[in-house]
């Protein structure tokens, strides 16, 4: 599929703790870790259906807060197929005392929006969404 994202890569400040985190959290989103790419990189590849989609963690050079406020990025955000997968992974962030930035809700972005937003480590805001209608006029 042309322009699909292919990877991302995020810098973080403790690359071990964010190992540990992504390495809990991106199993539960269909992410496995990989050893394909080259590199010192670690990195989860996406294992459901559609195209590849793969993150990488590479160690801040520099220490700061991340501010999503910035040039950078605001935030990551993966699909969910319904409210109840929305629920079920927000109770496992809680049981995973993983910070919690808005609870489950619906947002008016579009019709029938519902997520969680959470942090990494670092402050990355990342989001878990079920999106029944994702359809955007152009």
């Amino acid at each position: 599929m042309f322009g699909f994202p292919h990877h991302v890569d995020l810098t973080v400040s403790d690359l071990r703790n964010s190992i540990a985190f992504y390495g809990d959290v991106l199993p539960r989103l269909q992410f496995r870790r990989s050893n394909a790419y080259a590199g010192d990189a670690p990195c989860w590849v996406y294992t459901g259906d559609g195209p590849v989609f793969s993150i990488a963690l590479h160690e801040a050079r520099t220490r700061s807060v991340h501010d999503r406020y910035t040039p950078g990025l605001h935030h990551l955000a993966f699909s969910a197929r319904s409210k109840e997968e929305v629920d079920s992974f927000f109770d496992y962030l809680v049981e995973h005392r993983v910070e919690i930035l808005d609870a489950p809700a619906e947002y008016d972005y579009t019709q029938g929006y519902y997520a969680v937003f959470f942090a990494d480590p670092d402050g990355i805001k990342l989001e878990v969404v079920y999106e029944p209608n994702p359809d955007v006029d152009t």
